[in-house]
Order: C-alpha cells, then sequence, then structure tokens
C-alpha cells in the first residue's frame, strides 16, 4: 500500500476502533478505513428518497423505481409522510438486500458516536461482538480482558437475546449497541442464552481499558504475548513487550490470538514481519475487479526462535491473517481450534445525509492463497478445551496452552 494511504487508513480506522469500543464491536474487523464525503450533485439541498440514491447510484433502475413510488405516495397516500424516516427505510433496505453482515449503513444521529471517538472516551461493559447469520442472533466472540463483562460472567460463544426485558435480534445490532450505552456507573441487564440455558446479567458501564497485548514468563525458557485486537500500535508494543521477554532469557515464544476479533491490516503484517525473512509473501488481497494486491514482508527477523500460536473459533480476520501466513510459511506452529473465517476489508465512507456507509471491499488470502472467508484456518495442532478456563496464562486447565508448551519443550 503507498504510504499515504497506510496513514489515512490507520488515522481513520482508530477513530472508528474506538467508538465502537464504547460498547462493542459489532463486527469482527480485520478493516481499515478511508472516510470520504459522497457529495450531492449541483447546488440542491434535495434530501427526497431519490436524490439521496442518485446521489448513490446515479441514473439506475434503483432510482427510477424509487422516483415512481415516491411519486405515487405522495400523490396518493392518506397519512402525513416522514421523509427522514422513509429515506432511512430507502437505504437500510437496499444496504441490507446485500445480505452482507459485514456492510451496513450507519444513520445520521448515531454517525456522532464516531466523531466523538477521537476524545478517546469510552464507556461500556467491553465485549467483542458479531452477527450470527445462522441463527440471526448477537453473539458475543469474547469479553475484553478485566472488563465488566468478563467480571460479570459473559463468555464467547454466548448470545444476547435481550437487553433491559426487550428482545434484540442479530439484524438489530445497532439498536441494541445503542441500549447498551450510557452513563459510567450505571448498569445494563442483558438476558443471556449459553446452550439450553438462559442466564440474566447485570453488568456495570465503565471506563474500558483495551490494552491489547500481555506479556508473561511461563518459564526461564518460555515467554508468553497475548493480543486482544490489533489496534494502532499493537505491532510497536508487540516488539518492545518480546524484547523485554527476550532480556530475561526465553528461547521459544507463544502468541495467543484466542478471542482476537482483529483489527489494522498493517499491524498484523508488521507482527508477521517480525518474524519471516525479508521478501516473503504475507498476504495477497482482491478486489470486485480481480485486482491483486501483494503484501511482502520488509524487515530483518526480530523473533528468531520457536513459536506457537495460539487459535480459537473467536479468532477472526487479522488474527487469521498472523496465522494464515505463519502456517503457510512454516514460520510457527498453529494450535488450538479452527478460526473463524472472516476474511473481507471494510471501507468506510461519509455520505451527504449525514450517514454513513461500511461497505466490504476485498477478500484476502494467506500467502498460498487459501481462502479464509467462510472457511477460517485449521491449526497445525487441534486441540480443543476440555474445561471452561480463565485465558489467563498461569491456568492449568488451558489443554490447548499446555499443548503449546509440550511443543516448545520438545524443540
Amino acid at each position: 500500500m503507498e504510504e499515504n494511504s497506510y496513514v489515512k487508513r490507520q488515522r481513520f480506522y482508530k477513530t472508528i476502533m474506538l467508538v465502537v469500543l464504547t460498547v462493542f464491536i459489532t463486527f469482527i474487523f480485520t478493516t481499515v478505513f478511508i472516510s470520504n464525503q459522497i457529495e450531492k450533485n449541483g447546488s440542491t439541498n434535495d434530501n427526497s428518497i431519490t436524490s439521496i440514491f442518485q446521489n448513490l447510484t446515479g441514473n439506475s433502475n434503483l432510482q427510477k423505481s424509487l422516483e415512481t413510488i415516491e411519486e405515487l405516495v405522495k400523490d396518493k397516500y392518506l397519512n402525513e409522510i416522514d421523509e427522514k424516516k422513509a429515506i432511512e427505510g430507502a437505504i437500510e433496505g437496499y444496504v441490507d438486500s446485500l445480505g452482507d453482515p459485514y456492510t451496513e449503513y450507519i444513520p445520521a444521529e448515531e454517525m456522532e458516536d464516531y466523531t466523538e471517538a477521537i476524545m478517546g472516551n469510552y464507556v461500556g461493559i467491553g465485549i467483542y461482538m458479531t452477527k450470527n447469520i445462522e441463527k440471526n442472533l448477537i453473539e458475543v466472540l469474547s469479553p475484553i480482558r478485566e472488563s465488566p463483562a468478563e467480571e460479570a460472567g459473559i463468555k464467547p460463544g454466548d448470545f444476547i437475546t435481550k437487553i433491559n426485558g426487550v428482545s434484540y435480534t442479530g439484524d438489530e445490532m445497532t439498536q441494541a449497541s445503542n441500549v447498551i450505552k450510557g452513563e459510567e456507573g450505571s448498569k445494563v441487564t442483558l438476558e443471556i442464552l449459553r446452550g439450553d440455558q438462559t442466564i440474566t446479567l447485570e453488568v456495570e458501564r465503565r471506563n474500558i481499558n483495551t490494552n491489547p497485548v500481555y506479556e508473561y514468563l511461563i518459564d526461564e525458557n518460555i515467554g508468553y504475548l497475548g493480543i486482544s485486537s490489533f489496534d494502532e500500535g499493537v505491532a510497536e508494543d508487540f516488539k518492545n513487550k518480546f524484547l523485554d521477554l527476550k532480556d530475561k532469557g526465553i528461547k521459544s515464544l507463544i502468541i495467543d490470538l484466542r478471542d482476537n476479533g482483529g483489527g489494522i491490516v498493517e499491524e498484523a503484517t508488521q507482527i508477521v514481519d517480525y518474524i519471516v525473512p525479508k521478501g516473503k509473501d504475507i498476504l495477497i488481497t482482491v478486489d470486485k475487479d480481480k485486482n491483486e494486491e501483494i503484501t511482502k514482508s520488509k524487515e530483518d527477523v526480530l523473533i528468531d526462535m520457536p513459536v506457537v500460536v495460539l487459535v480459537n473459533a473467536s479468532s477472526a480476520s487479522a488474527s487469521e491473517i498472523v496465522a494464515g501466513a505463519l502456517k503457510d510459511l512454516d514460520e510457527a506452529t498453529i494450535v488450538g481450534s479452527k478460526t473463524y473465517g472472516k476474511g473481507v476489508i471494510q471501507e468506510f465512507l461519509s455520505l451527504s445525509n449525514g450517514g454513513g456507509l461500511k461497505i466490504t471491499i476485498e477478500e484476502y488470502y494467506t500467502p498460498n492463497r487459501t481462502k479464509i472467508n467462510g472457511v477460517g484456518i485449521t491449526p497445525d495442532v487441534e486441540v480443543e478445551l476440555e474445561t471452561s478456563v480463565t485465558g489467563l496464562p498461569t491456568d492449568k486447565n488451558d489443554t490447548q496452552l499446555n499443548k503449546a508448551i509440550e511443543i516448545l519443550h520438545q524443540q
């Protein structure tokens, strides 16, 4: 990617990531966002349905159909027309018809949250979430470590079915987000479906510390770095904490990407770059016109020791970039369970009506051109968790972590 594009994408992605973490991440992101303004044609201030769609689609069949419907409704409809609501409904219907869980229209009144996030103030319960397409439910990918959600007992794979006594489906992620938001210190009541069990939890809203890199010395030879998300600056933080572990004498490293829902693409590829030799293909992206862009490693190897990467069903997007590249290039042993399978990138666009559009623009593949989206990555060594675990590197019941330690002790 060109340098100016990289910088812009970093900056705007950070803006979006900060706001979604005020409550939760509504979709898994291996995404970088570019914010553009779709301007109105000419100098008109017309905010009719057809004028909005003319800006989005041009002189299309969609525009003609909407124009006909609009004329008929205005001519025949008995009651008063809420123009704003009609516009929002038309746009949402068009976007929803794509059937893409990662493409989303953000109404104008919710865009303020995105700009407020620049201030860095985020209050919420601290969970990564997505829409479960099969069940049309809101699914928890994972709670953020040391967050109110984790403290309340929310677990990966839980489904949130009610918020403050009101039912919500996967199609109502935005509405659910608005309800979960609130003042610091206030509480929200969630009804959780876990298997066949229904659980009601009251969770306090607090400032969320998203510290994404966790460092731990497992023994004198093995270091542990857990990455909860690929936010801006994670690669540099990862590097510094690795060097700290190296100074302590480690001979091998565990990178824990379990329950990591993704983040900035360049942060993920930079971490891969620390491990693989210079000049290697580490990521392939393809757009709708089948144009390919290949990202190669640019630096000399920093981590020259055996590496095990831990993954699970909630390891997604940027996590799958790291795991897929290191697996294909034979630079790490991947241990755990099959990953989520989210291999597409979104772009963020601001619209002239004050709303926003998050739209899927590219699919990506591993260096061996292995498809990720809808498939996931199968570990080299598959290990399922036998019991519930804390997610901490001190948990003796963590069978996946135990297998990683066993592998490194043998090398």
